[in-house]
C-alpha cells in the first residue's frame, strides 16, 4: 500500500518529543473507562494531560487528527494501512521529523528545523484508549505484522483485555500491554502481569520509577515502559 493511501485510511502517526519512535493517539474524550474516571477526584484520569493539562492536545489541528484516527480504527483496510505506515517509518535508520510542518510541532524548538526519533519503538495511545475488544484484536494483528517494532499499550480497559484473552485472543511477544491503576498512589497490583501508576511523593514499593522528570522529561535511554523485565512502572504526578 502506498503511504499516501495509508494516511488517508488510518490518519497520520504521532512523533512524541519525549519518547523514541512513533505514537498513535485518539481523542481522550472518547475513552470508555477513562472518561468516567476523569470526573472522580483522586483517580489518575482526573488529571489527564490529554484532556486538560497539555495545550497541544487542545489545538484544533491535533483534535482533527485524533478524530480522524478514531473514525479509522474500524475501517476494513485499517490494519493494512497502519502496518504500512509503521513499516515505512521504522524501516529508516532514524525517523526525521520536520518541525516546520504544522501538526507535528506548532513551534520550532530553538530555531531547529528537524528532530530525529529512534526507530523500533511504538506507543499506542499517547492520548485516548482502547475502544473495544475488536480494536485490541486489530492492534495485536498490527504488532504481529511488525515484529521488528516493540509496541507498548497503556490502558485502563482491563475488562476488554480479559475478554480478548477469554475469547481465545493472544498477545504477540512484541506488544506489552500495561494496565494502569485507577487511583493516584495505588500500590503495586497483580491483576495483570504489567502495570503502571502515578505517585505524588514516593513510588510504591516494587515499582520502577520513571526517570523522565530528572532528565528533561525525556525517556533518553530508558525503555522500561516497553520492557517485559519491568512489571510495574510509577510516574511522578505533574
Amino acid at each position: 500500500m502506498k503511504i499516501g493511501a495509508a494516511k488517508q485510511i488510518a490518519g497520520s502517526l504521532g512523533y512524541p518529543s519525549k519518547m523514541p519512535g512513533t505514537s498513535y493517539g485518539l481523542p481522550a474524550v472518547a475513552c470508555k473507562t477513562g472518561a468516567k474516571l476523569a470526573t472522580v477526584a483522586g483517580t489518575i484520569c482526573a488529571s489527564c494531560y490529554a484532556l486538560a493539562g497539555a495545550a497541544k492536545y487542545q489545538m484544533p489541528r491535533a483534535a482533527v487528527g485524533q478524530r480522524k484516527r478514531l473514525e479509522a480504527i474500524n475501517r476494513p483496510a485499517w490494519v493494512d494501512a497502519i502496518t504500512a505506515l509503521l513499516l515505512h517509518e521504522h524501516g529508516k535508520s532514524r525517523i526525521k521529523i520536520d518541525l516546520g510542518i504544522a501538526g507535528v510541532r506548532l513551534q520550532r524548538a530553538g530555531g531547529q528545523r528537524y528532530r530525529y526519533n529512534e526507530p523500533g519503538w511504538h506507543r499506542w495511545h499517547d492520548s485516548g484508549d482502547l475502544q473495544s475488544v475488536y480494536h485490541l484484536y486489530r492492534i495485536c494483528e498490527v504488532a504481529r505484522r511488525t515484529p521488528q517494532i516493540r509496541h507498548w499499550l497503556p490502558t485502563q480497559e482491563m475488562g476488554m483485555v480479559r475478554r480478548y484473552i477469554a475469547g481465545g485472543g493472544t498477545v504477540p511477544g512484541n506488544l506489552l500491554i500495561r494496565v494502569s491503576s485507577v487511583r493516584v498512589d495505588d500500590a503495586v497490583k497483580r491483576a495483570w502481569p504489567y502495570g503502571a501508576t502515578v505517585f505524588t511523593s514516593a513510588p510504591p514499593a516494587g515499582a520502577h520509577r520513571c526517570p523522565a522528570p530528572t532528565q528533561g522529561h525525556r525517556c533518553m535511554s530508558c525503555r522500561a515502559c516497553w520492557s517485559f523485565d519491568v512489571p510495574f512502572v510509577a510516574y511522578e504526578a505533574h
